[in-house]
């Protein structure tokens, strides 16, 4: 996982590449990554709401989601999620639209038993607190996504082997949200 890089100039401005590595398919993966409106069942410790907004196309494109979110740190952002390609075993692309503003890629490739994850995201912060406290803490909300991005792959993962077990073996529990009294509601 690489951190941010800031070729605008712009304080508020955030380019992240994460790359995660799963044992899988790219079609298991897609099942999971492809769906947004289960996000916060697997992923709980980011994905505190997601409403579905508008359907899309007989392929995806436009499909639309209200999304709560929220990171390590005590605040949340809401957001709208339009699908801007369609969902396919290479990936899928997306806007963001509300407290954050940009695009973001999903991109999936076979290695062997694995599937290699890279999410390219490019948003502008656009939560006045965050526009308003970018120049100074920036490192810190660089830090935040790291984290929400970590549970994502510690989640996932959790998500494919509860999906896979056929024994019943128990699964843990997906990480949870932090300051939930806080975020809740």
């Amino acid at each position: 996982m690489t951190g941010p890089t800031n070729r605008t100039g712009k304080s508020t401005d955030y380019e992240f590449i994460t790359v995660w590595r799963v044992a899988g398919t790219r079609q298991e993966v897609l099942d999971i990554l492809g769906n947004a409106g289960t996000l916060p069942r697997w992923w709980p410790s980011v994905y505190l709401k997601v409403t579905p907004v508008t359907p899309g196309g007989l392929d995806g494109v436009g499909a639309t989601f209200d999304l709560h979110t929220k990171g390590w740190l005590p605040y949340t952002l809401r957001w709208r999620l339009t699908l801007t390609e369609p969902v396919s075993p290479d990936g899928f692309a997306l806007t963001a639209a509300g407290d954050l503003n940009g695009t973001g890629r999903w991109t999936f490739e076979t290695d062997g038993p694995e599937v290699v994850i890279t999410y390219g995201w490019r948003v502008s912060a656009a939560k006045p607190l965050l526009r308003r406290l970018s120049w100074l803490l920036k490192p810190v909300f660089s830090a935040n996504h790291h984290w929400a991005m970590a549970r994502g792959e510690e989640s996932l993962k959790l998500e494919l082997r509860r999906r896979r077990s056929s024994s019943g073996a128990k699964v843990p529990e997906p990480p949870q949200p932090t300051f939930v009294r806080r975020t809740r509601g």
